[in-house]
């Protein structure tokens, strides 16, 4: 099977979390209300960012979440009220090629939240 265009709107949406308890409550959420497929927890990344003024060097671990683009709204409000940061990474790419069944799991996954 090759890889082909998803049959509806998917986004991979990124976001930070301070440590792997938060990211993983936030991925577990994420997923038991059908807002993502799927989220991979990837720790041990560094982020340097300016906030409040000052140059910030912050461990953290990122959540790659897979989710329709139509759900990208809730997702991202529901994100916020979850996170412990006063200001969230939440960000989000368009999918635009994909292994087909993946897709459409991805699809399938999320329906009940559409």
């Amino acid at each position: 099977m090759t890889d082909t265009a998803p049959p509806a709107p998917l986004l991979l949406a990124y976001c930070t979390a301070p440590d792997l308890e938060t990211a993983d409550y936030l991925g577990t959420r994420l997923v038991e209300e059908g807002l993502a497929a799927c989220v991979s927890l990837l720790p041990g990344i560094r982020s340097l960012y300016r906030w409040e003024g000052e140059l910030r060097r912050d461990a953290e671990v990122l959540l790659l979440i897979k989710t329709r683009e139509a759900l990208f709204p809730a997702l991202a409000a529901r994100l916020r009220e979850l996170h412990p940061y006063d200001l969230p990474e939440i960000i989000a790419c368009p999918i635009s090629q994909g292994l087909p069944d993946y897709l459409e799991w991805v699809i399938a996954c999320t329906a009940s939240a559409a």
